[in-house]
């Protein structure tokens, strides 16, 4: 066992250590990771090659959100519905552990980098969701649409290759591996993040928690189609709750706002930081939380971005970069601003969970400490429905199509998700990360040069856009 820990753990620092290091004035530096290093100049790149298309086209992303369609084809997805099921699974423990740590680490700039990342993160998600919708295949299991990275991956190098390629191909595959590890370590981290906030909050024991958890996720993933039906409901019910109360506590705390805005921008460019040397902690940790939170360029999104029947390849796009936005500008924010509109007295020495709930107390007592459990249950359990979505097209690239190997996939999923609830075991932890690296890395080196394709599509909906303008 310890071979293979190591060899995780090396992975894992191969993929998110410091691949370099910028030296920064004042003393301080800036590591960059290999996975930062490729998706922040590919999401500038996206975002230039589509003219700032999360600024530009923004009305439009809501116009397409809010579009009713009822011409889908037998059991096919709404576009709106993929774009649930992604946010289902972006807005999860991301929101809050994660914006907790950046805080926690790089100060209150590191929410400025953050909500950068998410605009450049817009246009990657743009693409990486129209490439999936324009090579999407037929699924005879579910019904609708399936694909995602494998499958344009597949097509890629079938390209390349003049046509000639066979069942297979390793890059696809190679993705469809790492996707499947990757979603198999989240399950843990998701029922033992559940299970400790539940035994800080109600001062239940775990194994009850997890029995819940894993039955009531049991009921969902194991039926044909209840997943997107279950999404439907809660992702919208939740998101909802904590935006509401959020703004709530900001009108509490109304006079302290703008000292919080103003905390932010001037901690985002050092002024205080780069004096002690931390200018590096608070870049990198708003940049690398955004990244993880929104998934942009991981290809997990397009997974469902794929089952997504609409009428056009680019408003797919569209909605799935509306759901960086909705990820980040918006939930990711509700947490940051829960915790900076908090006297630092009474969160001082504070980390992780600890600090979101003593925030929480401190603004509503009780009723805050247990409405951030319950929301954490509600955050992780959508996000574990909804990688079992995903999981549903890489399973049938490998296995292909059968119940059989759908089936056994949840299963083992549901396993681990029962295993993390009862203790944590820090290298699934890392192997969590260290599958949606990988997938990040094989994603890019595709998405890049195929991009010309989804900017074609963008291109045909622009016109289409203006026609419509016309009328």
């Amino acid at each position: 066992m310890k071979p293979i820990a190591d060899a995780i753990t090396a992975a894992y620092n191969l993929l998110w250590g410091d691949l370099f290091i910028i030296p920064l004035p004042g003393g301080g530096a800036l590591g960059v990771s290999l996975l930062v290093a490729l998706l922040i100049p590919t999401g500038i790149f996206f975002t230039v090659r589509t003219r700032v298309l999360p600024i530009r086209l923004f009305p439009e992303m809501l116009r397409a959100a809010a579009e009713k369609r009822t011409d889908r084809e037998g059991s096919a997805i709404s576009g709106v519905q993929a774009l649930i099921v992604s946010t289902a699974t972006r807005v999860g423990m991301g929101n809050l552990i994660g914006v907790v740590a950046a805080i926690s680490a790089g100060g209150a700039g590191a929410v400025f980098w953050m909500w950068v990342t998410a605009l450049i993160g817009s246009s990657t998600a743009f693409i990486e969701a129209t490439l999936a919708q324009l090579h999407k295949e037929r699924d005879p299991l579910y019904g609708g649409w399936r694909g995602g990275p494998a499958y344009y991956i597949h097509s890629f190098i079938k390209e390349r290759r003049g046509g000639k390629l066979g069942r297979y191909s390793v890059l696809a595959v190679l993705f469809a591996v790492s996707g499947l590890i990757c979603w198999c370590g989240i399950s843990q981290v998701i029922s033992n993040s559940v299970s400790s906030a539940f035994q800080n909050a109600f001062h239940i024991e775990p194994v009850y928690t997890t029995v819940v958890l894993v039955a009531l996720s049991a009921a969902i993933v194991l039926r044909k189609n209840a997943t997107v039906r279950v999404l439907d409901v809660l992702v919208p019910i939740m998101a909802a709750c904590y935006f509401v109360i959020t703004l709530i506590l900001i009108g509490m705390n109304i006079t302290v706002l703008p000292d919080v805005f103003r905390r932010i921008f001037q901690e985002a460019f050092g002024i205080r930081q780069a004096a002690a040397g931390g200018f590096g902690a608070v870049i990198m940790n708003g940049v690398k939380r955004g990244l993880f939170s929104n998934e942009a360029g991981s290809g997990s999104a397009p997974c469902a971005a794929a089952a997504g029947d609409t009428s056009h390849p680019a408003k797919t796009g569209l909605l799935q970069a509306l759901g960086v936005f909705i990820d980040t500008i918006v939930i990711c924010s509700c947490t940051a601003f829960i915790i900076l509109v908090t006297p630092e007295g009474k969160i001082a020495g504070l980390g992780g969970m600890d600090l979101l709930q003593a925030s929480m107390q401190h603004h509503l007592g009780r009723f805050g400490v247990v409405f951030i459990a319950l929301i954490l249950w509600l955050f992780s359990f959508s996000t574990f429905v909804g990688i079992l979505f995903y999981a549903r097209s890489n399973v049938a690239y490998l296995f292909g199509d059968n119940w059989l190997s759908q089936t056994l996939y949840k299963v083992l999923a549901l396993a681990m998700l029962f295993v993390g609830g009862l203790a944590a075991y820090t290298f699934v932890w890392d192997l969590g990360d260290v599958g949606v690296g990988l997938m990040t890395v094989f994603n890019i080196i595709v998405i890049v040069p195929m991009s010309g394709q989804a900017l074609r599509a963008l291109r045909d909906y622009e016109g289409k856009m203006r026609e419509r303008g016309k009328k």
